[in-house]
């Protein structure tokens, strides 16, 4: 055999070699694999149909905020979109007319207090030094006060012309009385004082809560009257979403059930949980109002159009794949499952379904039933083969 042969040959059986070893390593990689994941069999079990309704996303919480006092606007603090803190000022109306109200509201409480302070020096007075010296109200003065004190008022006592004791008590009630009138002269005063300072109050319109305007609906210089609407004023950092759910489909939903929903911001879907339902249903469309819960960081804004799928009871029951939700993977808003078959791992985006009670939920395409499907599939797993 030549030299030049035999280097061929040498090299056919080292090629041949190493490939035996690489379908043993890779065969032996993919067991590895296979028998260190945990699965779970896709079953084929009856579920609802689904109805889909359509809704509208709303803010969580949002106020009307309206005029309480009538004049003319003079400050707006923002436009649309702007945020504010709980408690800051967001409009203003004059108050004029109210600040010279309260000027003579504060002269009417400092004449009142002169008024009380004159009745009470004037009590003092009578309860110390009586000013009646005679049976006629008349002061006298040297020997005649000092007869008529003790031969003529007790002269006067003794025949019953007069009473010197009722006469003292009624001049001392009647200092009283005017100490009294005064004090109430006063708290009147004081009263049309709060008064005044809540009219100032309605002349300023605080935001209720942190959020942001979303509407404007007056402008600088407008005349406003109350009750008329100045802005809308919103929290928008959570959203919700509003349906009008029939009443055929209201008994198939319960609070904290989560349910697929769909904006129309790229077509993504989300899992929305239901927070509200309302206890009485609009006897004109024969609905009930359901408000559900959008993840925080959903797309989109208050106004959106919205969909969302709600069990229907009512209809006959179908079969559908059912998977478990820990066998479920979200890249971005898609749901896709790792499906382990044989030796071979893929990934399948899969359509889900309604959220069932036992943490389960059912495929409405993507699967077929009888896949192996992977349970808490690591971070760095992919697909291993094409399908």
């Amino acid at each position: 055999m030549s030299a030049r042969k035999f280097k061929q040959k040498n090299t056919m059986l080292r090629g041949a070699l190493v490939g035996v070893l690489t379908a043993a390593t890779f065969g032996f990689t993919s067991f590895a694999h296979s028998a260190e994941f945990k699965t779970a069999t896709v079953t084929v079990e009856q579920i609802g149909e689904m109805t889909t309704l359509a809704g509208t996303v709303v803010p969580y919480k949002e106020v009307n905020l309206s005029a309480q006092a009538p004049g003319r606007v003079t400050f707006i603090s923002g436009a649309e979109g702007d945020d504010f803190s709980k408690e800051e000022l967001l409009v203003t109306i004059d108050d004029d007319s109210i600040q010279a109200q309260r000027r003579a509201a504060l002269a009417d409480i400092g004449s009142a207090q002169a008024g009380m302070q004159n009745a009470r020096v004037q009590y003092s007075r009578e309860l110390i030094s009586p000013r009646t010296n005679s049976v006629t109200g008349m002061p006298g003065m040297g020997m005649p006060t000092m007869f008529d004190q003790f031969f003529t008022r007790g002269f006067s006592n003794m025949v019953g012309n007069s009473n010197t004791g009722v006469e003292r008590q009624a001049d001392l009630y009647n200092s009283y009385s005017g100490m009294n009138q005064a004090q109430s002269q006063l708290a009147q005063s004081h009263a049309r004082l709060e008064t005044l300072d809540a009219q100032l109050r309605d002349t300023r319109t605080l935001a209720p809560f942190d959020g942001v305007i979303t509407q404007k609906l007056v402008e600088e210089g407008d005349t406003v009257q109350p009750g008329q609407q100045l802005l809308r004023y919103a929290y928008t950092k959570f959203l919700r979403l509003q349906v009008e759910v029939p009443v055929r489909l209201v008994s198939s939903l319960e609070k904290g059930m989560m349910l697929p929903a769909r904006l129309d911001v790229r077509g993504a879907e989300v899992m929305a949980r239901v927070a509200q339902i309302f206890p009485m249903a609009d006897a004109s469309g024969h609905t009930v109002t359901v408000k559900l819960d959008l993840p925080e960081g959903t797309p989109g804004g208050a106004g959106m159009y919205a969909e969302i799928r709600v069990p229907d009871q009512s209809t006959a029951y179908r079969t559908a794949p059912v998977v478990p939700s820990d066998a479920l993977v979200w890249r971005g808003s898609f749901p896709s499952v790792f499906v382990l078959d044989g030796e071979t791992i893929s990934l399948r985006l899969v359509r889900l379904g309604v959220n069932l009670d036992d943490g389960r939920m059912s495929v409405l395409a993507g699967l077929e039933g009888g896949e192996q499907v992977i349970l808490n599939p690591p971070a760095g797993l992919s697909s291993s083969s094409a399908k």
